[in-house]
């Protein structure tokens, strides 16, 4: 043995073996659970495995608000942009939230874009094999119609690109710090100086 070590000395005063945990039934959960997905997909045939159609959201608060994720559903006001009746919707696999409301106008157009798609490449099967109704698909397009395995229609995350330009003599002498500050006293006595150039015109008038 190398170097001054603590020579070992465990105190096992403890029945320590009856605190381990062991975890044998891994690989025997990872079969059963993949036995249960493919149940899953026979069960809800033709529907898509991943379940119904979400929203594209942002997350909550100034940490994660910048990042894209998948919403609880679409508001009522996507929907009737949409042309889809919100009784409807939950019927042909969109999922829907009366509570969620539209903040801005660029999140509402790109969920309505969505569903829109979503739409355009839905097949509906009618609910008794053989007796077809207004709405549902041709039998054409039926016949083609294959389950979507995984994900569908998953959300496309915009990486960031770089454009690299040339350092020229004005960013050199530009200060950033100086002027940052400049910006921050013209903000600070805005109210100020708007109210000495008014009496300043109505002197003038006078």
């Amino acid at each position: 043995m190398k170097h001054n070590n603590v020579i070992p000395n465990g105190h096992f005063k403890k029945h320590w073996q009856n605190y381990v945990k062991t975890w044998f039934n891994q690989p025997a959960r990872k079969t059963r659970r993949r036995a249960a997905r493919q149940e899953k997909a026979v069960k809800i045939f033709p529907r898509p495995t991943a379940g119904p159609l979400r929203p594209i959201v942002h997350g909550q608060t100034l940490k994660y608000n910048m990042k894209l994720k998948a919403g609880r559903g679409f508001t009522l006001e996507e929907l009737k942009a949409a042309g889809i009746p919100k009784k409807l919707a939950p019927t042909i696999g969109i999922a829907v939230d009366h509570r969620r409301k539209n903040r801005s106008l660029e999140g509402m157009q790109v969920n309505v874009q969505r569903l829109k798609t979503y739409k355009a490449k839905l097949v509906v099967f009618p609910r008794r094999p053989g007796k077809a109704k207004a709405g549902d698909s041709a039998p054409e397009e039926m016949a083609t119609a294959t389950q979507v395995q995984g994900e569908f229609m998953p959300i496309a995350r915009e990486t960031p690109s770089v454009e690299l330009v040339k350092v020229t003599g004005d960013m050199k002498s530009f200060k950033a710090y100086d002027k940052l500050r400049l910006e921050r006293t013209n903000q600070r006595h805005y109210g100020a100086r708007l109210k000495k150039a008014e009496e300043a015109a109505k002197e003038d008038k006078k």
